[in-house]
């Protein structure tokens, strides 16, 4: 499929923190990963099906390997954290894999729910340039063993809900207008109509915390690839407009209370001496928001990328103040009460290189 250089919402880096393509697929010649899991014999089955994705992706890029039986609990955290393995990856650790670009920008689970879990994350927003480079990646890896197809119902996963496509294009938007106005809750079933879900920074079932949620086609099953991207191009940029006009009636409507609440947790975040991890998000999102409505301003002179670029690094901030992340900044493992020192430490001295 051929970009469209569609044109995106005029500031929508301050709303789109990320975009992820993910592809679902399983090989005919195989028992899906569930059954390989209850048969005692089938591990020759699922290492050989490992050595052979690890054969194509040698041939596209440097990916790390990480078998997961042998992965440690703290690197599997920490993978975790960072959204390149998953929990359906780690209850199969004894006949799993995962496969991580140098650049963490691409990952491949292998014997998770499915054979195949292909992810590319790109900042931003970003759908048809992420699409277009796990394709690149999806076919590599078809060239070595044919996938499971069916020509009725496309793609065949474990999971019916993957059937079809098996194709899942998902955004990253920072919301804190609409959902501390009500009006993402509101919209919800509108979305849900188009054949969207709205998540939280964790997936299915979790909360926004950090007022981040997770917009995705909700069906791969007789839409076509084409149809889910323009689906979710076209929501998304509609809810990033929407986001970017409360946001001007927020902060006239908030006055000086919105500005103190912002400017409070900037001051926290900049002087504490513990700081746990939900308070650091509930934080770091009023932070983020004193971004966008030019409340708080950054120390450097980046011009019109100065909005784009505080962002950016307050998100990388989230990532790497969760605790395996920390640990891994340390080098050691640290105690709960510890984290939270360190997390204060970090983020204060973090704050003060970035803001006047």
């Amino acid at each position: 499929m051929g970009r469209r250089n569609r044109e995106l919402p005029l500031g929508h880096r301050k709303v789109a923190v990320s975009t992820r393509i993910r592809l679902a697929r399983d090989f005919a010649d195989y028992p899906f990963p569930n059954r390989l899991m209850k048969d005692a014999h089938a591990e020759e089955q699922a290492y050989e099906i490992i050595r052979l994705v690890s054969a194509r992706l040698s041939l596209i890029d440097n990916f790390k390997e990480y078998v997961m039986r042998d992965t440690s609990e703290e690197t599997a955290a920490y993978l975790k954290e960072k959204s390149l393995i998953s929990r359906d990856l780690l209850a199969h650790r004894r006949i799993a894999a995962a496969f991580v670009s140098k650049d963490e920008s691409v990952s491949v689970m292998v014997n998770e729910e499915d054979h195949i879990r292909e992810q590319y994350f790109v900042n931003g927003f970003a759908v048809e340039r992420a699409y277009e480079r796990i394709c690149g990646i999806d076919d590599a890896i078809s060239e070595c063993l044919g996938f499971a197809y069916d020509k009725q119902l496309g793609y065949l996963t474990a999971c019916p809900t993957n059937l079809g496509t098996g194709l899942r294009a998902s955004v990253m938007l920072f919301l804190p207008a609409l959902s501390h106005k009500g009006i993402l809750e509101e919209i919800a079933p509108d979305l849900r109509a188009k054949g969207l879900a709205v998540r939280g920074v964790s997936g299915e079932g979790s909360r926004g915390d950090g007022e981040l949620f997770q917009i995705s086609n909700e069906f791969t099953l007789g839409v076509s690839e084409e149809s889910i991207l323009d689906t979710v191009i076209d929501e998304v940029s509609d809810l990033v407009e929407f986001e970017l006009s409360e946001r001007k009636r927020y902060k006239r409507q908030g006055g000086v209370r919105l500005q103190d609440q912002i400017m409070r947790s900037y001051g926290i975040l900049s002087n504490s001496c513990l700081l746990g991890e939900s308070e650091f998000f509930s934080r770091l999102a009023d932070v983020k928001l004193g971004v966008a409505l030019e409340y708080l301003k950054s120390k450097e002179n980046y011009g019109e990328d100065a909005t784009e670029m505080l962002m950016e690094e307050l998100e990388n901030l989230r990532v790497e103040m969760r605790p395996a992340n920390i640990n891994r900044l340390n080098g050691a493992l640290l105690g709960a009460e510890e984290q939270d020192a360190f997390r204060a430490s970090f983020t204060a001295k973090k704050l003060h290189t970035l803001f006047k």
